[in-house]
């Protein structure tokens, strides 16, 4: 099992950055794929990127693709979502989520068996 906390979120303005990182309990972190996806208010939860176990594969949505990265350091047991051009439609709330099954990162969010509680991201106009 893995807990999971996310941070790093706030109000900025559009065009803005904003990094998120979200911290893993336990020693097998690397065991786990990590998926990040977002909320907005009336909305379903929708996928925004993940990274394999290793962190030699990722894959992005098309709406953040260019404008979000994401990375892990195992070491540190931390997976990030660096943010940049940031736009209003990009607020949310952000989530990460942990994967043991699959060794790549997945954009199914029901493939997904352990979430944080989110971070609150708001991009100003």
């Amino acid at each position: 099992q893995v807990q999971l906390v996310e941070s790093g979120g706030g109000l900025v303005q559009a065009g803005g950055s904003l990094r998120l990182s979200c911290a893993a309990s336990g020693r097998t972190f690397s065991r786990y794929s990590m998926g990040w996806f977002r909320q907005a208010p009336g909305k379903e939860r929708e996928f925004v990127a993940a990274i394999g176990r290793s962190g030699g594969s990722t894959n992005a949505a098309d709406s953040v693709k260019g404008r979000f990265t994401v990375s892990r350091d195992n070491a540190k047991n931390t997976v990030y979502l660096q943010m940049n051009s940031l736009k209003p439609e990009d607020t949310a709330v952000y989530y990460c989520a942990a994967d043991p099954d699959l060794a790549w990162g997945t954009g199914n969010k029901w493939q997904y068996d352990y979430w944080g509680q989110g971070t609150q991201v708001t991009v100003s106009s």
